[in-house]
């Protein structure tokens, strides 16, 4: 797998990878589908401070990963929320541990002194991939989605630099 910075470029692939997940699953909490629109000016404007990568596979974007502030207050402008997101038909195959390792070696490079996973639960899938990075259980929020007509658990996972 190639992996390199997004650009706006890429927002078409990203969008139909990240819409998929939109309309059939509860692990992200959008509920809209986006338009190539939105998430190019989302790399345009994130990928300006944080590390937005894109991981392709015979010359197609099968996956992404970017981090983001975990919060707006200055105070946690050391803390980064990490994503990963892989095309449906690429999963299980490991591209993901290394998409998100790409992300977290980007990372130690920076001012970050602590990386935070964000999972929707139950999502063994997603735990497994956090915990073999190096990432600790440190909360659990029930009931903190709706979506698809049912509650949704939220857990987060850190790892410290």
């Amino acid at each position: 797998m190639l992996i390199r910075n997004a650009t706006k470029k890429d927002a078409d692939s990203i969008t139909k990878i990240y819409n998929h997940y939109i309309k059939n699953t509860p692990i992200t909490f959008e509920i809209e589908t986006l338009k190539p629109a939105e998430i190019a000016k989302r790399i345009n404007v994130r990928s300006k401070r944080f590390p937005w990568l894109v991981g392709l596979v015979e010359g197609e974007i099968i996956g992404y990963a970017y981090a983001s502030e975990f919060q707006e207050r200055a105070a946690y402008r050391h803390s980064r929320e990490l994503t990963v997101y892989l095309h449906k038909d690429h999963l299980g195959r490991g591209y993901g541990k290394i998409l998100y390792g790409s992300l977290i070696a980007k990372l130690k490079n920076t001012d970050c002194a602590v990386m935070i996973g964000g999972i929707a639960l139950p999502n063994k899938v997603s735990v497994g991939l956090h915990e073999k990075l190096g990432f600790k259980k440190v909360a659990h929020f029930k009931k903190v989605g709706w979506k698809f007509n049912k509650w949704i658990d939220v857990g987060y996972w850190e790892k410290i630099l």
